[in-house]
């Protein structure tokens, strides 16, 4: 059974919550900005993502606070200079992240408050974060105001003009390696997620070629108990049907009983789990012959 929230009904503070915990994790935007006098700022935002790579566009939003109805200091300074840096954040700096995110008074600087460092970016006055694995200076192109009470946000619509990326975040290949940039999502209330470790995983799906399909499967694949929707998926997302030569190969190179639906649905899930998928495809098929 589902609750229904009805967006209209909702206070706005319960609203925000319900949906932060179902949009996650979000990537967090960290971003420096400097205002007229030359004061650094700096902020986390998780209301972020990349937009466009051709030509190359992030969006995040700065939302009108809810207790009180005020915007923030990343929304003067970026009025004000049309430019701002989004830093990435990863899991050496998250704590300090969260220092930076307190509303100090506007000649403040949340580098020094928590305990980072500045350093000049090539193309836009806002200052880079040493600190951070990637750095990305961009130039405003607009700001969509979508609403003016406590809760509603400002869309920044920026492209990025270059970007800084730390060499030990690289793989052999200078592609950026996820379990070494380990960066932080964020969740719902007090909830992140770190991206690194066992949490992340591989799934490859080719999209220029078209897959069996789920509604293809045999039924005995699709209803059975023992096998996850997952699991399932993963035969269906096979680009094409095993060949006799391959289903008869697999199932003479295993020693089991293929009238026995649920000894070869077990052997299945085994080779599904090792990224045998076609092997178990095959076994799979052997057994209603």
């Amino acid at each position: 059974m589902k609750i229904k929230i009805d967006p209209k009904k909702t206070p706005t503070a319960e609203l925000h919550q319900y949906l932060l915990g179902s949009v996650a994790p979000r990537p967090i935007a960290f971003v420096s900005t400097v205002d007229e006098e030359g004061n650094n700022n700096l902020a986390p935002y998780s209301f972020f993502n990349a937009f466009s790579s051709n030509p190359p566009i992030l969006v995040f939003s700065s939302n009108r606070t809810v207790a009180h109805n005020t915007t923030k200091d990343t929304l003067h300074n970026i009025r004000a200079t049309d430019e701002l840096v989004v830093n990435v954040v990863n899991y050496d700096i998250v704590r300090q992240m969260t220092l930076s995110s307190v509303a100090y008074p506007s000649d403040v600087s949340e580098f020094e408050k928590a305990g980072l460092t500045a350093v000049p970016s090539d193309l836009v006055k806002a200052a880079r974060l040493k600190e951070s694995p990637v750095n990305m200076e961009c130039k405003v192109k607009d700001i969509i105001t979508l609403g003016y009470e406590g809760g509603a946000g400002h869309l920044i619509i920026c492209e990025v003009v270059r970007m800084h990326i730390d060499e030990n975040v690289l793989d052999e290949d200078k592609k950026i390696d996820p379990h070494k940039i380990d960066l932080m999502g964020r969740m719902g209330r007090a909830f992140y997620t770190r991206a690194s470790g066992e949490s992340i995983m591989k799934i490859f799906q080719p999209v220029n070629v078209i897959p069996i399909g789920y509604d293809k499967l045999p039924d005995y694949i699709k209803n059975s108990n023992l096998l996850t929707a997952n699991e399932v998926a993963r035969l269906a997302g096979l680009k094409e049907w095993p060949s006799k030569e391959s289903i008869a190969e697999t199932s003479k190179n295993l020693s089991i009983d293929l009238r026995d639906k649920e000894v070869v649905i077990h052997q299945a899930k085994k080779l599904i789990e090792e990224d045998q998928v076609e092997e178990a495809m095959n076994l799979l098929l052997a057994s209603l012959e």
